[in-house]
């Protein structure tokens, strides 16, 4: 007899839908989304959570793992725990933000893709062979066993390979909270996942299937960075192995900031930006970091700078992110909010964000986030960057690269708005997902919609 349609190259290996594991963070989730998005897979995707405990004593204890402060939080539940005189309450009674996310559970995630697994080739099974002689014989049969039985005695009839992987998931996790679910993911179904950890897991790169991660994740290993490390922290800070072939090093952050989303944005925002006066200045604000600490100073000196530019603007937008302290948006609204050019974003929905990276013809961006600086650098038109010489470790070599690839300048305050100058856009989004395809084709798998 011989082989049935379904073991053919149509269903073999068909990734169709992805599971995205996030932190909370959106710099973080960003990334995978926009991963995700640049293999087609936006609409088949399904978005788990690792929260890690906030407040309190685990403010304190940010550099533990996850997984303790989660045992902790058990332990706070129990008891109420009193720490300098206030009392610590569990997670349950604070407002995590998360109501409505799914909590990422590896044992239930590799399960669902196990069982999913199953009833893909069985659906297709029941499709393409229900006709066959074969098929009603042992459907007769084999009345007291289990479909899947069915299907395994068919195929061995058949001389069929079973092992085909077939219906696997995507899984792309980001951030070091979600390294553990991940690489449990993988531990449980390794023949039914195929595992995407962005940014450096620092050891046992051999748990997923593919790291993607920004060069400067590997700073630590140089030189100059070894010297910023005392000895006794190395082991936790630094990369404990050279990329591999399994590892894509990228400039920047992935997002989903690609041609398509700027076409749909620039169509969403066309009645608001279209007609501003050009040339259209966008000012990005983030805020302090542990690697970018600048304090108002640089803030007043931004305001400075960009008065000294409004002279060549036909408009002035600034937006803020989540990360920006109060007492740095009430400065800049103090200095700018009543110039006739500037328009300040108050925070409230519609974020015009990727209107602003469609419609802009420059960016002011400072230097704390790579994120917004890796979205900006993707659009080809100029970008200004302020704060980097308060940046150290891998922010700075972060800088480094773009200044010496030419995508980034200085923001001096003595710039024409109207002068417009070029490089060759980052492309990491669009790179990292086309080393996921081959990486995939090397198993024999392949994304399909």
């Amino acid at each position: 007899m011989g082989r049935p349609e379904i073991f053919g190259g149509e269903l073999y290996g068909v990734i169709r839908r992805a599971i995205v594991i996030g932190n909370g963070f959106a710099g973080s989730e960003n990334q995978s989304i926009g991963l995700v998005r640049a293999l087609g897979l936006s609409n088949h995707q399904s978005l788990y959570r690792v929260t890690r405990p906030r407040g309190g004593i685990h403010e304190r204890l940010h550099w533990l793992p996850v997984s303790l402060h989660k045992k902790l939080d058990y332990f706070m539940k129990q008891f109420q725990i009193t720490v300098r005189g206030k009392t610590v309450m569990p997670l349950s009674a604070e407002k995590n933000g998360f109501l409505d996310t799914l909590e990422a559970d590896a044992k239930h995630i590799a399960k669902m893709a196990r069982e999913s697994f199953e009833k893909y080739i069985l659906d297709g099974f029941f499709k393409r062979v229900q006709d066959s002689n074969e098929w009603i014989s042992m459907e007769f049969q084999q009345k007291d066993s289990s479909m899947l039985d069915v299907y395994k005695k068919f195929a061995y009839r058949s001389k069929v390979d079973i092992h085909h992987k077939d219906g696997p998931l995507l899984v792309v996790a980001s951030g070091r909270d979600t390294i553990s679910v991940a690489s449990h993911i993988k531990q449980l179904a390794p023949e039914n996942v195929f595992v995407v950890q962005i940014q450096h897991p620092r050891s046992g790169l051999k748990r997923f299937d593919l790291v993607i991660t920004p060069r400067h994740d590997y700073y630590p290993l140089t030189p100059h960075g070894q010297k910023q490390i005392p000895w006794f922290l190395q082991r936790w800070i630094t990369p404990r192995e050279l990329p591999d072939r399994h590892v894509v090093l990228t400039v920047g952050a992935l997002h989903q900031a690609d041609s398509a989303m700027l076409r749909s944005a620039a169509s969403a925002w066309h009645t608001e930006l279209a007609s501003l006066p050009r040339p259209l200045l966008v000012v990005n604000i983030g805020g302090p970091a542990r690697s970018c600490q600048y304090g108002m100073d640089l803030v007043k000196q931004l305001s400075v700078l960009l008065q000294n530019v409004l002279w060549s603007c036909g408009s002035l937008r600034i937006s803020f992110s989540r990360r920006t302290p109060e007492k740095v948006s009430k400065i800049v609204l103090r200095e700018l909010g009543g110039h006739s050019k500037v328009y300040i974003w108050n925070g409230e929905e519609p974020n015009p964000h990727m209107g602003h990276l469609a419609w802009a013809d420059a960016f002011v961006i400072t230097a704390d986030s790579v994120s917004m600086l890796s979205e900006a650098c993707s659009t080809g038109k100029p970008v200004y960057i302020i704060g980097a010489e308060h940046c150290k470790w891998k922010f700075a070599d972060f800088h480094k690269s773009l200044l010496e690839r030419g995508v980034v300048r200085p923001f001096t305050g003595k710039e024409n708005m109207s002068e417009s100058w070029s490089y060759s856009p980052l492309n990491d989004t669009a790179v990292a997902a086309s080393r996921v395809h081959d990486a995939l084709a090397e198993r024999g798998w392949k994304v399909q919609p």
